[in-house]
């Protein structure tokens, strides 16, 4: 799948998250403060859940830049295990858009 079309895909899925939470706001007899914290947590949880995959891969990419960081590794250790951590990651940091 292109990149693309997998960042269409994520903002579909926010999109009709938001919409179901707009659509289940007119109904029940919730304040209007309500409904719109409903909708604004609908939003958060479609965000949440679309960038959790980032979030991991910096996580993992974090640790390895400490390791190389603290010194701990030879110069080429370092090297190799940035190159096979970027490679795990499915990202292209390079040129690579958020949205």
């Amino acid at each position: 799948m292109s990149e693309k079309n997998a960042h269409s895909e994520r903002y579909i899925k926010i999109a009709r998250a938001c919409l179901k939470a707009i659509n289940d706001s007119g109904t029940g007899g919730e304040s209007r403060e309500e409904k719109i914290q409903k909708v604004y947590d609908a939003i958060d949880d479609a965000f949440q859940a679309e960038f959790s995959d980032y979030r991991q891969s910096l996580a993992v990419m974090g640790s390895v830049l400490e390791r190389i960081a603290s010194g701990e590794l030879s110069g080429e250790s370092a090297s190799e295990l940035a190159r096979k951590t970027l490679a795990g990651s499915g990202h292209n940091v390079a040129n690579r858009p958020i949205h």
